[in-house]
């Protein structure tokens, strides 16, 4: 009677667990933007690692699943719209091309302010966004937008200048407009009586097709996908540097609603893509240089003292930055020395001290 009556029960007990529903996976709507087309490049790892690194992940517990909407190429907002698209919530997870928003995200500048010192993207990636975590401006600068940050993005391992017309040395550059978008233009207080033309990656074939430019201040790789040298065969090799200028950040209001597990997964690919699209930037730089020559594209190298030259001419845009973010209340020369220490540190010296000038 006993063994029978112990039997029973766990027959029971058995029947019992098997009738509970397993809890059904949680998927969750996410809306990525950007104002760029899908063959950028930060855009096509977003879709080919990013993506699927989140996926994998939480693929690990099982509890949740993300249902991924991708917005690109103007289909929600342009390219210099995606900053208040996140704030107003019409993309949930956006591409934020920072330069051309100085005047609100100024800390995203510091790379841009100090040109002349390092060509290695992963270098500067790591730098500023150690800055973004060490200091709170970054961050607070996207939380008066209503986004929440998330990585800093450096896809050029350096910013060249592409010409219409052939160009040797820095003087070439005299007189030339010169298509810039955002604080490079000022690098070219430092020629005489050039000009800067505000414009996107996406415009730059056609103001040089035009006339509109002469010059552009791009990368090879974006160079190479945006078929420049058509329009732009010379290419002198400046090297301003990496720059970082894309930054994957979140609308905080749909953060907020987020569980802590996703949370967690995206802050974790998001410094994994950081450093990912930085290694394709500098394993792209040679391809895109040799696919240049190859298509018909001249390059010349600025000799050194050329360089030293320009940079000495140039105002000391590191300096006024660091003034704008004192005057804002933030430790804007502390955040310009820390992050310079922090490519010295990893070997890279700038041809002008921008930190004590």
């Amino acid at each position: 009677m006993k063994n029978w009556t112990k039997r029973t029960l766990m027959g029971a007990t058995l029947a019992t667990l098997t009738a509970v529903p397993v809890a059904a996976q949680e998927s969750i709507s996410a809306v990525v933007i950007d104002g760029y087309p899908d063959r950028a490049l930060w855009v096509r790892e977003f879709t080919d690692f990013f993506i699927p690194e989140v996926d994998r992940r939480l693929a690990e517990t099982g509890n949740y699943e993300m249902n991924w909407q991708e917005n690109y190429g103007g289909s929600i907002v342009k390219p210099r719209g995606v900053l208040e698209g996140v704030q107003l919530g019409l993309g949930d997870i956006g591409i934020v091309t920072t330069i051309f928003h100085s005047s609100k995200l100024p800390s995203q500048g510091l790379a841009g302010a100090t040109p002349f010192v390092s060509s290695d993207a992963r270098a500067v990636a790591q730098a500023v966004d150690e800055i973004a975590r060490e200091f709170p401006a970054m961050q607070n600068e996207f939380e008066a937008q209503n986004q929440v940050y998330l990585a800093t993005g450096v896809v050029l391992d350096s910013y060249q200048m592409f010409c219409s017309s052939e160009v040797n040395t820095t003087a070439d550059l005299e007189g030339l407009k010169v298509a810039g978008a955002g604080l490079n233009l000022r690098y070219l207080e430092g020629i005489q009586d050039a000009a800067g033309v505000r414009g996107g990656l996406t415009d730059f074939y056609n103001m040089l097709q035009t006339g509109l430019a002469d010059c552009g201040m791009l990368w090879p790789e974006a160079a190479a996908t945006f078929k420049i040298s058509e329009v732009a065969p010379y290419m002198l090799r400046t090297d301003f540097g990496a720059v970082n200028s894309k930054t994957v950040t979140v609308n905080a209001d749909y953060w907020a609603s987020l569980p802590d597990e996703v949370k967690e997964v995206l802050q974790a690919v998001a410094i994994d893509y950081r450093d990912h699209l930085a290694g394709i930037a500098m394993d792209r730089a040679a391809e895109a240089e040799a696919a240049y020559v190859d298509a018909g594209g001249t390059i010349v190298d600025v000799s050194a003292d050329d360089r030293a030259a320009w940079a000495a001419a140039m105002p000391n845009i590191a300096q006024e930055l660091a003034t704008t973010l004192n005057e804002a209340g933030e430790p804007g020369t502390e955040m310009v020395a820390a992050y310079l220490t922090k490519l010295e540190d990893a070997g890279f010296a700038p041809v002008r001290d921008w930190a004590s000038e």
